[in-house]
């Protein structure tokens, strides 16, 4: 089980890239929206292309729960619940699909808060995310 490239564009999409350090709600973020450690530091910035790596490595324990959770998830599925996943985390990931495999899509917009309220742009993300997962694979 992989993220497809078209998955890996769409987080790229979603994200938006930034060569440097930034603040996101409080928690220091570099590339396409990758949350630093602390022991993590790029005082120079960093390339588009360190960014995708990074990309790619923020993805494989998502893609793990995916495959325990959904071993049967075709790509578009597996790329939707990829950004879902990239954007919220794990944990919100195993919390949204604990309500069954045919909930999925009728979870995924019921994450649109920040704060307490709807956020439109988390609400649109949710909505690209589900037209995603319920895209038949050619």
């Amino acid at each position: 089980m992989n993220i497809s490239q078209n998955g890996i564009d769409f987080i790229k999409a979603n994200e938006g890239f930034s060569a440097t350090v930034y603040d996101d709600n409080g928690h220091p973020c570099i590339g396409y929206g990758c949350d630093l450690t602390s022991s993590q530091s790029y005082p120079n910035g960093i390339t588009e292309a360190e960014a995708t790596q990074l990309l790619v490595e923020r993805v494989q324990p998502i893609l793990s729960v995916i495959a325990e959770l959904f071993p049967s998830a075709n790509q578009n599925q597996i790329d939707a619940l990829c950004d879902f996943g990239y954007n919220l985390g794990v944990g919100a990931l195993r919390t949204m699909m604990s309500h069954g495999i045919a909930e999925i899509p009728h979870q995924m917009v019921r994450w649109d808060y920040d704060q307490g309220k709807v956020d439109p742009g988390l609400l649109a993300r949710r909505v690209k995310e589900v037209n995603m997962y319920l895209t038949p694979v050619a």
